[in-house]
C-alpha cells in the first residue's frame, strides 16, 4: 500500500506494539481530569441530571479535556471514547463513518446546542461529522442505547450532544487560538464569553485548512480541506419565571476526495473530485417556570438549511449534483414535580424535512418533503438517595408510512455510599426511511426507480447493564457495561439491474453486542491515568460481520505536570481485528496503534504555548480499504485569553 511518507507498514500486529504503547503512556502521569462530583449530564432525561442517577451509559468530554488535547475535529475526541469507532477515507474532510456500539451513524442523532444537524438529503438522514470543528465546543456528551422515546427517529444507537455554552465567569473574556504544522495545516479561532447574574453568551469563529494527503492509496496528489465555522449561543433570565435562549450555527466547508481504486495516471483527474457544503441553522425559545419552579415548560423552534454540491471528474466521466435540504421543528417540553422524589415529563414535537436533488444525469430531480410528529411521556422516581428509576413511552406519526411507538425503562441503584452502583436500561427505537430511500428516481434514463414509497421504518430493541465502583475516596473509578442491540425491518439497496439498485426491506435482523470497560485513576493533583477496552460483535442480517468496526479496541490516556507551568499529555488507540468489504468480499484490515502526545507551557496565567504530535509511531494503516491515513504529524500552537 502506498503511503504518505516513510512509514512502517503493520502487516501483522504483534504484542510488542501494544506493550510499547502501554509503556509510553504508563511512563507519563497526568494531571487530574476527574471532574468534581456530582457530574451533571443533560441527554439521558432531556434535563440536567446527576450522572450517578441515570440508567443509561453516558460518556462525556469536558472543556478541560478538549483544552488539554487541542485536537482539531470533534471526531478526534469521539474516536477515543469506549464503544465509538471512526473510519475515514483519507485525511481530514473525508466522508467517513461513525459507529456507536457497532451501529452506524444513521442510527445516531446529533444535536449542536439543541439543533438537529443531520442532512435530510443524504441517502440516509445522518450527520457529516468531518465538518464539525472542535473550536468553541464546551462539552461533548454521548448517550448510548435506544433513545427514540425521548429523541424520536434515528436515535436507535444513541445521541451525541455538543454544547458551546457552559459555565461562564462573570465579565467579558476573549479567547484566541492559532496552530500550524504538517501537511500544510493551519487553523485559528476567536471566541467571546460574556456573563452576568442574569445572562451568558458564547460566540466562536474558527477556520481550518490543510493540503492533506492523497486519499487514494494508489495516488500521490494531495486532497485538501477547508472549513470556516461560526456559532453563537446565549441565555437571558428575564425574571424568576421567564428566560429566553437562542443559538446559531454556520458551516462552510469544502473537501477534495479520491476514488478508492484510482490508478495512475488517472490520479490527477481524481484530485478534481470536490464535495462542498454550507449549512445555516438556528434555534430559539423560552422557558416558563410556574408554581415556584415545580412546573417547568420549554418552548423552542429550530430551522436549518443545507446546500451540498458534488463535482466528480474521474474515469467514469464528469458528473455534478446539487443537494438542498431544509428542516423546521417545533418542540414543547414540560416537567411537573409530583413530589420531591417523583417527576413527570412530557412533550410534543413536530418536524418537517424537505429535500431537493438535481444532477446532470438523465434522472428526474427529487423535490419533496415529509412531516413527523411525536408525543412522549416520561416518569422519573428517586424514592431514596440510592435508587433512581424512569419509564417512558412515545408515539410518532409519519406523513408517508404512518405511526411508530417506542418505550424506554432505565434504573440505577447504589448498593451503599461506598459500594458499587448497578445500572441498566432497555428500550425500543425506530429509524424512519429517508426521503431518498422513499422517493429516489432512476439512476439513468429508462431505469427503474431507486426509491420505494412503501418502505416501513426500521425498528430496534436494545438493552445494557453495567456496574460502576469508586475507590480511594473517589479518585479511582472502574466501569463495566454489557450491551445488546437488534435491528429489524432493515432497509437496503438491492441490485435490480446492472449499475442500479432499489431500496427494499430485507429479511433477518442485524445484531450488535459487546462489552465496554474503563478505568480512571487520579493518583494525585499532578497525576491521572485512564484505560478503556471495548469488545464489539456486530453482524448483518445474513450473519456476516459489519465492516469497519474493530472487534477489539483499547484506549489509553495519561498526562503529567512535572512543574507548575508544564503539562505533558498522551493518548493511544489500539484497534484489532477489523474487516472491510471490497467487491462484495470481506477483507481484513491491518491492526494498528495510534499514539498522540502534547507538551504545553503556561507562559503566563492567560497564555499557553504548545507542541503536539499525531501518529507518533508513524503507523501505516487503513480504516477504509483502499484509502490512506496521515502519517506522523507535528504541530505548534498557542492559546490566549484576556
Amino acid at each position: 500500500m502506498a503511503g504518505t511518507g516513510d512509514r512502517m507498514h503493520i502487516s501483522n500486529f504483534g504484542t510488542a506494539c501494544a506493550v510499547s504503547a502501554i509503556a509510553i503512556l504508563a511512563s507519563l502521569p497526568a494531571h487530574a481530569q476527574f471532574t468534581e462530583l456530582p457530574q451533571i449530564v443533560v441527554t439521558p432525561n432531556r434535563a440536567p441530571t446527576d450522572a450517578t442517577k441515570t440508567g443509561s451509559r453516558v460518556e462525556t468530554v469536558s472543556r478541560e479535556e478538549i483544552e488539554e488535547k487541542s485536537q482539531r475535529l470533534v471526531i478526534d475526541y469521539l474516536d477515543r471514547l469506549p464503544g465509538i469507532s471512526i473510519s475515514t477515507p483519507g485525511g481530514p474532510g473525508g466522508e467517513g463513518s461513525l459507529s456507536v456500539r457497532g451501529a452506524p451513524r444513521r442510527y445516531v442523532k446529533t444535536l449542536y446546542n439543541g439543533i438537529d444537524i443531520s442532512d435530510p438529503t443524504s441517502p440516509q438522514v445522518q450527520t457529516s461529522y468531518q465538518y464539525l470543528l472542535s473550536s468553541g465546543i464546551d462539552t461533548i456528551e454521548v448517550l448510548k442505547g435506544s433513545q427514540s422515546t425521548l429523541y424520536g427517529s434515528d436515535a436507535i444507537a444513541g445521541v451525541i450532544g455538543l454544547s458551546t455554552l457552559g459555565d461562564i465567569e462573570p465579565g467579558v473574556t476573549h479567547l484566541l487560538h492559532g496552530e500550524g504544522g504538517s501537511f500544510g495545516t493551519a487553523r485559528g479561532s476567536y471566541g467571546l464569553r460574556a456573563a452576568n447574574e442574569d445572562a451568558k453568551a458564547a460566540i466562536n469563529i474558527a477556520g481550518f485548512r490543510t493540503d492533506g494527503i492523497s486519499a487514494a492509496a494508489a495516488g500521490s496528489e494531495r486532497d485538501g480541506y477547508e472549513n470556516v465555522t461560526f456559532d453563537a449561543a446565549g441565555e437571558y433570565r428575564v425574571n424568576d419565571v421567564v428566560s429566553v435562549f437562542g443559538s446559531l450555527l454556520y458551516i462552510d466547508a469544502e473537501a477534495d476526495f479520491d476514488d478508492d481504486n484510482v490508478e495512475p495516471p488517472a490520479d490527477d483527474i481524481a484530485g478534481l473530485n470536490v464535495n462542498s457544503q454550507r449549512q445555516l441553522a438556528g434555534r430559539a425559545g423560552f422557558n416558563l417556570n410556574l408554581l415556584d419552579g415545580r412546573f417547568r415548560n420549554t418552548f423552542s423552534i429550530q430551522a436549518s438549511g443545507l446546500d451540498r454540491d458534488l463535482f466528480l471528474v474521474s474515469r467514469f466521466g464528469p458528473y455534478s449534483a446539487d443537494y438542498q435540504g431544509d428542516r423546521t421543528k417545533f418542540d414543547y417540553q414540560g416537567a411537573f414535580d409530583l413530589t420531591n422524589w417523583a417527576t413527570v415529563q412530557f412533550g410534543v414535537d413536530h418536524e418537517r424535512q424537505s429535500a431537493k436533488f438535481v444532477d446532470d444525469a438523465a434522472s428526474p430531480p427529487i423535490d419533496s418533503s415529509v412531516d413527523l410528529t411525536g408525543t412522549w411521556l416520561l416518569t422519573r422516581f428517586e424514592p431514596t438517595d440510592a435508587l433512581a428509576f424512569s419509564a417512558g413511552v412515545r408515539h410518532d406519526n409519519h406523513s408517508l408510512f404512518g405511526g411508530a411507538s417506542t418505550y424506554r425503562l432505565a434504573a440505577s441503584y447504589e448498593i451503599d455510599p461506598h459500594g458499587p452502583r448497578i445500572y441498566g436500561s432497555v428500550g425500543s427505537g425506530f429509524r424512519a426511511p429517508s426521503l431518498y430511500e422513499l422517493l429516489a428516481p432512476p439512476l439513468f434514463e429508462g431505469g427503474l426507480p431507486v426509491g420505494n414509497p412503501s418502505l416501513q421504518p426500521e425498528t430496534s430493541v436494545g438493552f445494557d447493564v453495567g456496574i460502576e465502583q469508586r475507590f480511594l475516596q473517589d479518585r479511582a473509578m472502574v466501569n463495566l457495561t454489557y450491551f445488546d442491540l437488534t435491528i429489524d425491518n432493515l432497509i437496503d439497496c438491492v441490485e435490480n439491474v446492472p449499475f442500479s439498485c432499489a431500496y427494499v426491506q430485507i429479511p433477518g435482523r442485524s445484531r450488535q453486542q459487546g462489552v465496554e470497560a474503563s478505568v480512571i485513576y487520579d493518583v494525585n493533583t499532578s497525576l491521572a491515568l485512564g484505560a478503556a477496552y471495548t469488545y464489539t460483535s456486530t453482524r448483518d442480517a445474513n450473519g456476516n460481520r459489519n465492516v469497519r468496526v474493530p472487534r477489539h479496541e483499547i484506549g489509553l490516556s495519561a498526562a503529567y505536570r512535572p512543574a507548575e507551568k508544564w503539562t505533558i499529555s498522551a493518548d493511544a488507540k489500539i484497534a484489532l481485528d477489523t474487516v472491510d468489504e471490497v467487491s462484495g468480499a470481506s477483507v481484513e484490515l491491518d491492526d494498528y496503534v495510534l499514539v498522540n502526545a502534547k507538551v504545553a507551557y503556561q507562559a503566563t496565567e492567560s497564555t499557553e504555548f504548545y507542541v503536539r504530535a499525531e501518529n507518533l509511531l508513524d503507523q501505516d494503516y487503513q480504516t477504509v480499504r483502499g484509502y490512506n491515513t496521515p502519517g506522523f504529524g507535528a504541530f505548534a500552537g498557542f492559546k490566549s485569553r484576556f
